[in-house]
């Protein structure tokens, strides 16, 4: 069995800066993630998706964040189970919790920490006939390369951060691209937004609002979307990929059967520590919920931080805290 201080589930960027902030309170830290490699969806979805809200990094690849944060927590040695899925949870006599994974592995720790993202999750696919049948034919979910649609004709659908930002990066990739979004507003970033029809109104990309995918054609693969808008009508437009981003669904999985405070798939916390209503067990990144929520990676790595405050007390009751500047004293010297 393995033993530990904090046992983190979920191997993405706000596990991973977990891992610093806890080195620096000498706490040992074990990962435990379904994926088979650390990064979460940063690493699995998107390694290749620019990233604008990380401080310091005015745009920085997901993978590369990643690579970035494990350099970082490589001084605490942290231990690592991937590709196993979190099945089961016992609370001991001591109050520790001992995990049971899938496949039989056990992790004992007095604190566990879920950074689990939007848990287990699959793409939201738009209501269209014969979409199944064009699934890699010319029908992706996720972009791992863009590289794959170089000199290519795209259409994007989405009105969110993932399809405004593919939109604007894949606009010095593609042959062409197209943004098709159902409303009028959109419910990304403002800065996004502000690129995208500056990026429509100098002619790289084209952008149809107030219209929307009704149909795909194709023989054996898609060499066209239908769409209805209600500017132009209903009409055939010649592409090669059509990207439907509409987010992910998220489903907790067997955390789900844990006795946590759930509302609508997501966990609720007290947001002095992101506690749960679970004595020793935290939730901090996407997988929480509290009033005011902003899904960032950034508040993500905010809400870790003051979790690990409190996780330090349960793991050393007996220790007094002393919060130090790691600009004072380095890594190195923790």
């Amino acid at each position: 069995m393995i033993q530990t201080d904090l046992l983190i589930i979920g191997a993405g960027p706000v596990g991973l800066f977990t891992v610093f902030e806890a080195g620096l309170l000498k706490m040992r830290c074990h990962l435990i993630d379904a994926l088979p490699m650390a990064g979460g969806q940063l690493t699995e979805i998107y390694p290749k998706k620019p990233i604008y809200d990380i401080p310091g990094y005015p745009s920085v690849l997901a993978g590369d964040l990643i690579d970035k944060l494990l350099e970082q927590i490589t001084p605490f040695n942290p231990g690592f189970t991937l590709g196993e899925r979190a099945e089961s949870l016992e609370k001991q006599d001591d109050d520790s919790f001992i995990l049971t994974t899938n496949k039989g592995t056990q992790i004992k720790a007095p604190v566990i920490a879920i950074a689990g993202g939007l848990g287990c999750f699959e793409p939201r696919k738009p209501p269209l006939e014969n979409l199944e049948s064009f699934e890699d034919k010319g029908v992706e979910y996720i972009i791992r390369d863009p590289e794959f649609y170089r000199d290519k004709r795209v259409v994007i659908a989405g009105g969110g951060d993932s399809a405004l930002d593919w939109s604007i990066f894949l606009t010095d990739v593609a042959k062409e691209v197209s943004l098709i979004h159902r409303r009028n507003d959109f419910r990304g970033a403002l800065d996004s937004v502000e690129k995208v029809f500056h990026l429509a109104q100098t002619g790289k990309l084209n952008l149809l609002t107030d219209a929307q995918i009704v149909g795909l054609r194709g023989n054996g693969a898609l060499d066209a979307v239908q769409i209805e808008s209600k500017s132009k009508g209903t009409f055939f437009q010649e592409t090669d990929h059509f990207i439907p981003l509409f987010g992910l669904s998220p489903k907790l999985g067997p955390m789900a059967d844990w006795n946590l405070q759930i509302d609508k798939n997501a966990i609720e916390v007290n947001t002095f520590d992101y506690s749960t209503n679970i004595p020793g067990i935290f939730a901090i990144g996407d997988i929480n919920v509290y009033p005011g929520k902003l899904k960032l990676i950034l508040c993500g790595f905010h809400e870790a931080t003051l979790m690990c405050q409190s996780a330090f007390k349960i793991v050393f009751p007996d220790r007094k805290i002393s919060f130090k500047y790691t600009t004072v004293n380095g890594v190195e010297s923790f």
